[in-house]
């Protein structure tokens, strides 16, 4: 992570060199740095924002400026400045590179210039972005500091995202869930409340899972009563109320309005709903799951082989943010579930309207982020020529759906027909009505608008053309009027318009022309009737510009109010974005419409796992659970009613596919609970309330978790967390430790998972001892990935089958990876010693003869040397051996301990933790 994480919490101001006895603009700068607690300060003087002392050498750094010297009171300083209408780039750049800028803009005064800071430009509150994805500001409260009783427990969390106006609200039981929500939105800003801020370890935390600029923002801003205040006078009380959401929450969006006032953003306006990020309709995904996944990165952090690059066929960037926010919250509603997937299937089988319709789409643009640039008063005309344009696709969305007849009896009619279709009309007429068909880009030069949209503004146009061809036809006047040749008429800064004659005819100019200048080869002149035009037309054009951008601003303003009205069309827009993209890669790719119900059933028939299949020929494979029981599991049952397949114990060779088919499985799922086709022959999903994946783990030595460490950590979070209604996922459990304690945290969270928490789960381990379970617990059975060896070649055919594996092709494996032949050879002799369960020569020790020892496979051990007849040594002389030995009291103590301890019931947590205890003092014995 860069400066970003820590500068903001974590840097004492230190006293500028530059601060000293600066005076003019100089000190002028430094005096309004010294008032803001901004990194920078971008100070208008004239045409440039200039940047003086260590804020220019910065943005010299930063963004490869020249830096010049500006003298003020007998000493120099750098300086470094943009261009006005440049500053937007290069603000920009600074802020997402995590400093905030304040901006200081310059105004007349009657003693002259004066200048003022006009807002302050964070990661969280920039409007000028080119970044499709949201840009959300963030603030996270802890419960306990803010209620008012002082004994709540858990976290409060708000999330706004200014180019859109989205506001939404959340809690968290733990610091694991308020990581969860962070992670899901990876905001570009947060604010840490008062007691947050001091947490180093949740700092640590959030500075690991997102790349956020963490900024201090007034307590008070926090203050539980203050906060709720403020969001009940922007939201409304009864919206308020209806949120049912903590005072924690509260104080987190308080504070956020708080923040937005404060920078300057000027975009409240355009926050005009606040919606609860919670609730039992959503499906839980923590962020381990969701990086497991790969639903938006791959775990190299790249896009490119995501989930959501894969399916992600939007046209719009806000039907992009819509797709990407449904993978990562499916929900559980089966009514809405059913309503897209009623629209992704009429959208899969009308191919030419849906290709009408992507095509409409695309001449749309991000109407949420134009409503906020509205609001916040720095939309241009062009901006709103792309309001105007954008609102004219929802009337031909909607014609293109109610004129096909399998679209129009599928909900996206009713999804064109949410927004007020009566405001847009009226808000599109108007602008079409007033804006000039190419604007320019600034709204101070004029012509930003249509000629017949302003009788006023129609008459000093008229007059202003008029008096402009009296000056473009005054030069052939002049060539008629006087015989003169080499004649023109033109104005600069300097002269203003003069008449301009070649110096071979300067002499027969009439006497009324007056000189004004003499160049090379011509004369410049003026006279009285040319200087009376010129002070016409540009008393016209003064008047014209401010006519025009008092008219533009009304018409902003009025755009700003209909922000509402902008957001839901918006939302439609995206909306059908985002189920044209499913249903176009439905179609594509042979997905299917999964039977989704409330009950417990995963039945899955040539299921693909939907990102694998788009780079190589993907072996489909069927998964089975929960009322799907096979005879032979009812059998194991001894006659009883059978729970069905529950939990499926996967064995399988290294690298032969079983970690790709229990994502396939997870991904299906998800996927069908966003209302996708799923990439299968046929599916019959029960509704899942959660996902929660433990798949590999990587070293965290810097925050002292070591990979077994961080899989524990993960397990135990599905433990705690996971119910009967889950999807749990589990690629190898217990590998980090050794082979015992492995396999009986492997068995106990296998009993745990079936017998307490009886959720559906899929269970990938080399333990092949745990496949012994499915002849014990009912719901467990065995699956296996098939793998076909002849005459010493192993073929990896990634189908799943049923029953355990009998082999684990390891050394096959590590022939494919290149280790050298005679290592592979010789692992393939000790193997088949091992499987004979003959004596091994330990090759390469001191003596000079190979020394004969037997490898106890049981105990990890290699015991004495074999008879010399290559056999067994003698173990009825050994064993008297150990018998005879007296057994040490400490020693006896942990054995009775553990005799008495019960694997059945001791919770897999508890367990390991006596275990680990048993072990200590064995080894202090």
């Amino acid at each position: 992570m860069d400066h970003r994480g820590t500068r903001r919490i974590l840097a004492v101001a230190e006293q500028s060199p530059y601060m000293t006895e600066a005076t003019g603009i100089v000190g002028e700068f430094f005096s309004l740095k010294e008032g803001t607690d901004a990194d920078l300060l971008a100070m208008q003087c004239g045409d440039f924002y200039e940047f003086f002392g260590e804020d220019a050498e910065t943005v010299s750094d930063e963004l490869d400026l020249k830096v010049s010297q500006k003298s003020s009171h007998g000493s120099s300083y750098p300086m470094a400045g943009v261009p006005v209408n440049d500053l937007t780039p290069y603000l920009k750049a600074l802020v997402e590179r995590g400093y905030r800028v304040a901006v200081a803009d310059q105004y007349e005064t009657d003693s002259g210039h004066a200048r003022e800071v006009v807002r302050v430009v964070t990661p969280g509150t920039l409007l000028e972005t080119t970044d499709a994805d949201a840009q959300y500001l963030a603030a996270i409260v802890d419960a306990s500091s803010s209620s008012s009783a002082g004994s709540a427990a858990g976290y409060g969390l708000a999330f706004a995202d200014v180019t859109t106006g989205r506001f939404l609200v959340a809690e968290g039981e733990d610091v694991d869930d308020a990581l969860t929500e962070l992670y899901r939105f990876d905001p570009v800003e947060v604010l840490p409340g008062p007691e947050t801020r001091t947490d180093d370890e949740l700092l640590t935390h959030v500075r690991e899972r997102v790349d956020a600029t963490l900024s201090l923002h007034e307590t008070e801003s926090f203050a539980p009563k203050r906060a709720t205040h403020a969001v009940r006078e922007h939201f409304g009380s009864e919206t308020v109320d209806r949120l049912a959401v903590g005072e924690a929450a509260l104080a987190a969006a308080g504070a956020i309005l708080a923040y937005v006032e404060e920078t300057g953003a000027g975009v409240l306006a355009s926050m005009t709903r606040i919606q609860s990020h919670q609730g039992d309709d959503h499906v839980t995904l923590d962020a381990t799951t969701q990086r497991n996944l790969e639903l938006t990165e791959t775990m190299q952090g790249d896009t490119d082989g995501s989930l959501f690059t894969t399916i992600d066929h939007t046209e719009t960037s806000a039907g992009g943010r819509l797709l990407k926010e449904w993978l990562q919250r499916p929900r559980r509603s089966l009514e809405t579930l059913e309503r897209r997937q009623e629209s992704v299937a009429a959208l899969s089988s009308a191919a030419l309207a849906r290709d009408q319709i992507q095509d409409t789409l695309d001449d749309a643009y991000d109407l949420a982020r134009l409503a906020s640039k509205a609001t916040h008063g720095s939309a241009d005309a062009r901006d709103l020529q792309a309001v105007q344009e954008t609102l004219a696709v929802l009337p031909a969305l909607a014609d293109t759906i109610a004129s096909t007849p399998e679209l129009a009896d599928a909900p996206l009619s009713d999804i064109v027909d949410q927004p007020d279709r009566e405001a847009a009309r009226e808000l599109h007429a108007t602008l079409e009505e007033a804006i000039a068909e190419d604007p320019p880009s600034t709204v101070t030069q004029g012509e930003l608008l249509q000629r017949g949209y302003d009788e006023e503004l129609d008459e000093v146009i008229d007059r202003h053309e008029e008096v402009k061809r009296w000056l473009e036809t005054l030069a052939d006047r002049e060539k008629q009027a006087h015989g003169l040749s080499h004649v023109s008429v033109d104005r600069n800064k300097t002269d203003g318009y003069y008449i301009q004659v070649g110096k071979s005819a300067a002499d027969g100019v009439p006497d009324h022309y007056e000189e004004i200048k003499t160049l090379k080869n011509s004369k410049r002149f003026t006279i009285d009737e040319l200087e009376e035009r010129e002070r016409e037309i540009l008393r016209l054009e003064e008047q014209r510009g401010e006519l025009e951008y008092e008219l533009f601003e009304e018409l902003r303003e009025e755009v700003a109010s209909r922000a509402e009205t902008l957001q839901d069309v918006g939302r439609t827009l995206a909306t059908v974005d985002a189920l044209s993209s499913l249903a176009t890669h439905a179609a594509e790719n042979r997905w299917i419409k999964p039977d989704l119900h409330a009950g417990n059933v995963l039945d899955i028939e040539q299921g693909r796992h939907p990102v694998v299949e788009q780079t190589t020929e993907f072996v489909p494979n069927d998964v089975r659970m929960d009322g799907a029981a096979t005879a032979a599991s009812q059998e194991r049952a001894d006659g009883r009613a059978s729970d069905g397949r529950g939990f499926l114990v996967v064995t399988g060779p290294n690298m032969s596919g079983k970690s790709t088919y229990m994502r396939q499985v997870a991904c299906i799922v998800l996927l069908a609970q966003i209302g996708s086709f799923v990439p299968a022959k046929a599916a019959e999903i029960g509704l899942v309330d959660g996902i929660f994946t433990r798949v590999g783990a990587l070293d965290e030595l810097a925050q002292g978790r070591s990979t077994f460490m961080v899989e524990m950590s993960e397990l135990s979070n599905i433990l705690h967390t996971a119910t009967e209604e889950s999807l749990v996922i589990l690629d190898e459990v217990g590998r980090g430790t050794a082979t015992y304690d492995g396999i009986s945290i492997a068995w106990a969270a296998t009993e745990y998972l079936h017998n307490e928490i009886q959720a559906k789960t899929l269970f990938a381990t080399h333990y092949h001892e745990l496949t012994g379970l499915a002849s014990r617990l009912p719901r467990v059975a065995n699956v296996h990935i098939a793998a076909d060896e002849r005459d010493g070649d192993v073929t990896f055919l990634r189908s799943v089958r049923d029953g355990p594996t009998d082999r684990s092709y390891g050394i096959h494996v590590a022939d494919l990876a290149g280790v050298p032949d005679p290592v592979v050879d010789r692992s393939r002799d000790v193997l088949e010693r091992l499987r004979e369960e003959k004596a091994i020569e330990a090759k390469g020790g001191s003596s000079s003869e190979p020394v004969q020892t037997v490898f106890d496979v049981s105990s990890g051990q290699f015991r004495g040397p074999a008879n010399a007849d290559g056999g067994e040594p003698d173990r009825q002389q050994a064993d008297k051996d150990e018998r005879d030995e007296p057994i040490d009291p400490d020693a006896k103590a942990v054995l009775e301990d553990l005799e008495s301890l019960d694997v059945n019931t001791t919770p897999p947590i508890e367990l390991m933790s006596k275990v680990q205890d048993l072990q200590r003092r064995l080894e202090d014995s």
